[in-house]
């Protein structure tokens, strides 16, 4: 295959960005799209021009490293799969295609792909966790948990927290990823003693990092890679209408 690529280069986040072309030949359709940009990375290294940097680590879809916008889709035109699972099959011979990073005011691009996304270690440091100690795993498994929320809670947990649901949504919110993360910890038994206090901390820290806010395009669990349910946003809302009476009654 041989293909043209599109690509934001951007030196650093106070230099303007454009997008560059550069054409790449006898691609083979077995590759992921970020062996892809291996390969263009190779060539411009013996061509000893500037490589394009691009987030990746586990490259099995699990560790939500990479996220580029491809062709206007957030990890590309494969629904429920991340850049580093799509392969090159999935594009013809001779496409166009355009790379972009994460657009979004919460999300500053560093450079060319890479974008800042420490917003979401903070909403996780502001309740997205559990200080009670759980001990083993045969103490852990001691605690019934009903199979509803047992299932409920791992779906949840699938949030790999790359981004990919502000990139796609028009008000760049970080809601489904807030939601996940709330409602994971909200449907576990280990979860309860930071219940009320989780859902406000971290809701207020989302809108102080200055994503937007959801008005239910849905954009967001279509673009998940994960599949990230839209319902968990409602039980953020729940979360937060009852913590917020929970404090007011306090």
């Amino acid at each position: 295959m041989n293909l043209t690529l599109y690509i934001w280069r951007q030196k650093d986040r106070h230099s303007p960005g454009k997008m560059v072309r550069y054409e790449v030949k006898d691609v083979n359709p077995d590759m992921s799209f970020l062996e892809l940009l291996d390969v263009l990375n190779q060539q411009l290294i013996e061509r000893g021009e500037e490589p394009v940097a691009f987030d990746h680590d586990c490259r099995e879809g699990i560790c939500g490293s990479c996220g580029m916008m491809i062709n206007g889709q957030a990890h590309g035109p494969q629904r429920a799969t991340t850049a580093c699972q799509l392969h090159m099959r999935h594009f013809k011979d001779g496409d166009t295609i355009y790379v972009e990073p994460w657009r979004a005011r919460a999300f500053p691009v560093i450079k060319d792909l890479v974008v800042d996304r420490s917003a979401f270690d903070r909403i996780i440091a502001a309740g997205g966790y559990i200080s009670v100690s759980t001990g083993g795993a045969p103490d852990a498994n001691s605690i019934p948990v009903p199979k509803t929320n047992a299932d409920l809670a791992m779906d949840a947990a699938a949030c790999i927290g790359c981004g990919a649901c502000v990139a796609a949504c028009p008000n760049a919110s970080a809601m489904l990823f807030t939601a996940a993360k709330v409602a994971h910890l909200a449907l576990l038994p280990q979860g309860q003693p930071e219940r009320t206090r989780r859902v406000l901390n971290m809701v207020q820290q989302m809108d102080k990092e200055g994503f937007g806010g959801c008005t239910n395009i849905g954009e967001c669990s279509a673009a998940c890679p994960k599949e990230i349910s839209l319902d968990f946003i409602a039980m953020l809302n729940r979360e937060l209408i009852r913590a917020t009476a929970s404090r007011q009654d306090d």
